[in-house]
């Protein structure tokens, strides 16, 4: 799975860095400010809207209407007001006495104790970051956020749409300002990258009002959802004809300025792939990997497990080949499953909506289990969604964006058809579990539908606890009899590989200064993928270094507390309990959830 979005997993846990080392986080100053628990939850729910409102793009993603015509702030002047807004909010809640507070309320304050000072931290890697890349950006996101997040149910808000499309020049003249601070920095994505991203400018800006033919992206997005306002065709009219000059006069002359710049600079990069090349470079990787994992783990030990992961799985592969009698080598079963027609639909309409069709039955099959695993069931509603075709082309296999917390918006899993070849049957199961039910979706909206848990952690995560769960949790259902198929035991089996190659093959471009070639060769050597996904893939870790080493380690944490739990309880170990442990507390750092889990076992053997 590829998370950009996720996200969660929002521009929420942006604002509240992800991930920590938990070993410092309960020093606090002894002072005679008291709170009780309610007062002290009030409070920290203060803190998080004081930030939340500094964000109309979160603030959009929780739903709310807020400065609902407005983009975040992305120049170094609100970088700095944020830092400075953290640091006093981290010095106000460090100077509680929680004397006579509830172990609930003292696991949030340490939280957010951690979270901020992580923040405080990171910022010593301000521009140690691409701000555009085939992953990610401004110049994607306009046109994604657009679409997939803001509502049209009124005048007002079409009119903060077109707003947006107005104040979109300002966000893309700030994001070349920070291009142009990290060139100076010698900070630059490596070759590959530009390509792909004045592609997706060209796409952005294909179509009217741009140029003759269909209705470019945005423009057809906004017809589509004013046509649906009940109010009378001459305002709809009027609102498209704004917005068309909006595009024309705003939103263009923007995107122009950046093709411009980046197709000029693009002259300047290097095919230095590792973050190794940064300034400082490998005390950035090491911090990465800190915020990422929430662990201590080295660079070296990380590579190690990925390397026993790799060899364990791809032995449990061979079981699978003799199971359905395949005459040849693993490296042969690989090409073979690459190849055979039958496991892969038409790269035709026809066969996109029967994938999507197929992956809706098995996320609703599997709903009708949930009963047998979990004891809290989410309310908000799911639903699965090709990638839109501006951004397929670079975009990942899979990702998942949250539901707004008013309902107003399900859950999504995005399905990226972009190439049918990349979208095997065999894997489509594991894929739907990871991202639907019972993985990201079923995670973060039992985290969203918690009560009376302070609004940062509501809305926030840690990449390894989501990632870790996502991947856990496309191992569970074959332990109630699902992936009935030994093909799509092998798909599950090939996902579970993919990630434990990427602990090695993270480390060894930001680490051990792999080159993307030799990255490459060792994906193509060792999964069943094809050498296209294993291209894009392999460009996605380049520029999100450490992210994807969340995965395994989260799912190994994950798994590890589960066998000390059997251990310890025998035949009083119920893995509903255990979900239920792992689950309601929300998003926390691996440290956390092994206390959480410990804590769990001494209760139940009382």
């Amino acid at each position: 799975m590829n998370k950009i979005l996720i996200p969660l997993l929002t521009l929420v846990a942006m604002l509240l860095i992800n991930g920590c080392d938990s070993s410092n986080s309960g020093k606090m100053s002894n002072t005679s400010v008291k709170m009780d628990s309610g007062a002290l939850n009030q409070l920290l729910d203060d803190l998080f809207m004081e930030e939340l409102q500094q964000s109309p793009q979160s603030m959009t993603y929780l739903g709310l209407r807020d400065r609902y015509g407005e983009w975040d702030d992305i120049s170094d002047k609100a970088r700095d007001a944020s830092m400075e807004m953290t640091t006093a909010h981290l010095a106000k809640v460090s100077k509680l006495d929680l004397t006579n507070i509830d172990e609930a309320t003292k696991l949030s304050v340490k939280m957010f104790i951690q979270q901020a000072t992580l923040k405080i931290e990171g910022d010593r890697w301000r521009y140690h970051s691409y701000p555009v890349s085939q992953m990610r950006g401004a110049h994607s996101m306009i046109p994604s956020f657009l679409i997939n997040q803001h509502l049209i149910a009124n005048v007002e808000e079409a009119e903060a749409y077109i707003q947006r499309i107005v104040n979109s020049s300002i966000l893309l003249d700030q994001l070349v300002t920070e291009i142009r601070i990290r060139d100076r920095k010698g900070i630059l994505p490596p070759k590959f990258v530009f390509p792909l991203v004045l592609k997706s400018i060209e796409n952005i800006t294909t179509g009217m009002p741009f140029s003759e033919g269909a209705d470019s992206t945005i423009l057809a997005d906004f017809r589509t959802k004013v046509a649906a306002l009940d109010i009378a065709d001459s305002e709809k009219d009027k609102l498209v004809t704004t917005a068309k000059a909006a595009l024309e006069d705003y939103l263009a002359p923007g995107y122009e300025k950046l093709h411009e710049y980046l197709a000029n600079l693009q002259d300047s990069a290097t095919n230095d792939h590792g973050v190794w090349k940064f300034p400082e470079g490998v005390d950035f990787y090491n911090f990465a990997l800190k915020r990422t994992t929430t662990t201590n783990l080295t660079a070296v030990e990380i590579h190690e497990m990925g390397l026993e992961e790799v060899a364990r799985i791809q032995s449990e592969m061979r079981q699978i080949m003799r199971r359905v009698e395949f005459d040849g080598d693993l490296q042969d079963f690989f090409s073979f499953m690459r190849t055979e027609p039958q496991f892969y639909y038409p790269d035709t309409p026809a066969g996109k909506q029967a994938y999507l069709d197929q992956a809706t039955l098995l996320i609703d099959t599997m709903k009708l289990r949930l009963d047998e695993l979990f004891i809290r069931k989410p309310k908000a509603d799911l639903m699965v969604k090709a990638v839109e075709p501006f951004r397929e082309a670079s975009a990942g296999q899979a990702f998942y964006q949250s539901p707004a917390p008013d309902g107003s918006r399900p859950g999504t899993y995005f399905a990226n058809l972009y190439r049918m070849s990349d979208m095997s049957k065999y894997n489509m199961e594991a894929l739907a579990y990871h991202e639907g039910i019972p993985g990201h979706h079923m995670q973060i909206s039992i985290a969203q539908e918690l009560e009376n848990m302070p609004k940062f952690r509501l809305f926030g995560g840690y990449t390894v606890f989501s990632e870790g769960w996502g991947l856990y949790s496309e191992s569970v259902p074959k332990e109630i009899g699902l992936y009935a198929d030994p093909y799509s035991d092998f798909g599950r089996l090939s996902g579970e590989l993919y990630r434990a190659c990427r602990l090695v093959v993270d480390t060894g471009l930001h680490a051990k200064r792999w080159t993307r070639e030799e990255a490459l060769e060792y994906m193509n050597n060792n999964v069943p993928h094809s050498n296209s996904y294993n291209v894009r893939q392999i460009e996605r870790y380049i520029v999100m270094p450490s992210q994807a080493t969340a995965y395994k380690i989260g799912m190994l944490k994950i798994q590890d507390l589960r066998r000390i739990a059997k251990r310890a309880l025998g035949n009083k170990f119920d893995i509903r309990q255990f979900h239920d442990v792992v689950l309601r507390d929300g998003s926390v750092p691996l440290p956390i959830l092994e206390e959480n889990v410990n804590n769990w076992i001494t209760r139940s053997t009382l």
